[in-house]
């Protein structure tokens, strides 16, 4: 963990794969079968697809292919992902994490779409929080700062009162672009610089305070 050991917030922003929800084994199933189809290493191509959506992560691995092709196979990919939840697990903490956040301002921010968010969430056993940006709701994907952006406007926050929980470096990317602070989680987060690095959510400690404010202690 970093030395960091507390944060306050007004609110928090959530992301979803690697952060609430384990879902590496089935990213990997099926980026792998892309990686074979297309003549590329499966192992750089996982370096690249956590945290964007997947035509982002088409477009930096196939550079050159029109785009609209890139959508077309997305599109594919994730019907795929959403028939596919072998091996989705809540991440250590994620379930005692959320049950601390009811009455809090907090949002999903995930680079998935809303069959697979709603699908992998159910999986895990996890509740959805009530406000959800997903893959429809913006133009960029992640490191683009707009789902964030768009989190914290639905909330009725200022960008700097909120804090985003994250995995990929994609993701931490956007956080920071975003003028936010950021919790990294896991062991992708740590080579990004977050806030704030932890192995796993039952590092942390939620408190709310008088004046509305959201406490967070890690350790």
């Amino acid at each position: 963990m970093t030395a960091v050991n507390e944060l306050t917030a007004r609110a928090l922003l959530l992301d979803m794969d690697g952060t609430l929800v384990n879902s590496d084994a089935v990213v990997e199933r099926v980026w792998r079968r892309w990686a074979a189809r297309h003549g590329l290493d499966g192992d750089e191509v996982l370096k690249v697809v956590h945290g964007r959506q997947g035509h982002a992560s088409m477009a930096l691995l196939l550079p050159g292919r029109p785009m609209a092709e890139n959508h077309a196979e997305n599109r594919a990919m994730l019907a795929e992902e959403s028939a596919d939840m072998d091996g989705v697990v809540p991440v250590p903490g994620a379930p005692e994490f959320l049950a601390s956040l009811t009455g809090l301002p907090h949002a999903l921010v995930t680079s998935a779409d809303v069959p697979l968010s709603t699908g992998r969430m159910a999986a895990a056993g996890l509740p959805l929080p009530a406000v959800r940006v997903t893959a429809e709701s913006v133009s960029a994907s992640k490191p683009d700062p707009e789902g964030f952006l768009k989190g914290a406007a639905e909330l009725g926050f200022d960008p700097a009162d909120c804090v985003v929980f994250e995995d990929s470096g994609a993701g931490i990317a956007a956080g920071k672009a975003a003028g936010m602070r950021v919790v990294g989680i896991g062991p992708r987060a740590g080579a990004h610089e977050p806030t704030v690095w932890v192995d796993d959510l039952t590092r942390l400690r939620v408190t709310a305070a008088a004046d509305g404010a959201i406490r967070l202690v890690f350790g």
